[in-house]
């Protein structure tokens, strides 16, 4: 208790804590998507729902910021574009139509492994053994939340969960990568532009064209959708993903069942049983142990890379291989991963 009280402290003096609320917003929002189109949307047309949440959004986002990509950034919205939001909502809908909800979520809970692993082979991030424990953990803990005892297995709809976790968390990684100098309402709309774009086709080849008659429910749903599920939502994820550490977002992702399930309980009158209850409390325990890894403050890195390291002897070369000791940059990137 005293490290986590330790950490915390330290969190709240360099303001993460703050960005990770904000951030964990962004999920927590996603969370309601299941309670919004099954009360205020017509049956039946999820694509449609996605390319109205994306689109319309991304487009609102880029007439107020005014600023379209330039150069290489043309190709890099692409295809961030399609990774967090074109085929990753794509495969969520093909596993969600194959697959129970409860088995989907299970498997979309391997996100935060994913993006580890990724974080690894990409950015040189340490994977801990104690971000592999949260990441098991995170995805018991989803399973005993809404998995059902009597779920079926489907191949493709695994397949399809399986690959839309996994190219979320490439989608995530490469964000943290390429780092985009415009501002961040427009990199948020480029993404959501030619996410939406690449799913208007196969919307209209799968569902058909949008339905002649919405209702003012199905309009408030789809405005809710677009305006907050995306436009603020993504906004809010994508700067936590400039501020945070890839793997530390991706186990964010983990309050969309949560919320969904706290959801049901208050509007649906669903109940929650014994098993339930410690699947929810496995989650938290989970997010609270992939975001409180201890980082130093930036005065102790500043002050760690301005120290001289001693050059090392003849003998002690000798005796050590002559390796010097990591300086600056190089010690924190050995020593300060915070979810590695």
């Amino acid at each position: 208790m005293s490290y986590f009280g330790l950490v915390l402290s330290n969190q709240l003096r360099n303001g993460r804590l703050g960005v990770v609320l904000l951030t964990a917003l962004a999920p927590a929002i996603w969370g309601t998507t299941y309670l919004v189109t099954t009360e205020l949307l017509p049956p039946g047309r999820p694509l449609l729902a996605a390319v109205i949440r994306a689109l319309p959004a991304g487009l609102l986002l880029v007439a107020v910021t005014r600023r379209l990509p330039r150069g290489i950034w043309w190709w890099r919205a692409l295809v961030l574009g399609a990774l967090n939001i074109g085929v990753f909502l794509a495969l969520l809908f093909v596993a969600a139509y194959r697959l129970p909800g409860g088995v989907a979520a299970t498997v979309g809970a391997v996100q935060p492994l994913f993006a580890a692993g990724l974080s690894a082979a990409i950015l040189g991030d340490r994977l801990t053994r104690r971000t592999a424990l949260a990441g098991v953990a995170g995805i018991a803990g989803v399973s005993l939340l809404v998995l059902q005892a009597d779920a079926r297995l489907d191949a493709l709809g695994v397949a399809a969960a399986l690959g839309g976790a996994l190219v979320m968390a490439t989608g995530v990684v490469l964000a943290k990568r390429w780092t985009s100098p415009a501002p961040l309402l427009a990199t948020t709309g480029w993404q959501l532009v030619a996410g939406g774009l690449l799913l208007l086709p196969v919307a209209l080849l799968v569902e058909g064209p949008p339905p002649a008659g919405l209702t003012t429910q199905n309009v408030l749903g789809y405005a809710y959708l677009s305006l907050i599920g995306a436009a603020v939502a993504y906004a809010l994820w994508f700067r936590g993903i400039r501020a945070l550490p890839p793997t530390a977002v991706s186990f964010l992702g983990l309050l969309s069942p949560l919320v969904a399930t706290v959801l049901g309980l208050i509007v649906a009158g669903e109940r929650l049983n014994g098993l339930q209850a410690v699947g929810g409390i496995v989650v938290v325990a989970a997010l609270i142990a992939a975001q409180t890894q201890r980082q130093p403050s930036p005065r102790t890195a500043a002050a760690s890379a301005a120290v001289p390291q001693p050059v090392p002897s003849s003998a002690g070369a000798t005796g050590h291989g002559g390796t010097p000791t990591p300086t600056g940059r190089g010690a924190r990137q050995q020593g300060a991963q915070p979810c590695a």
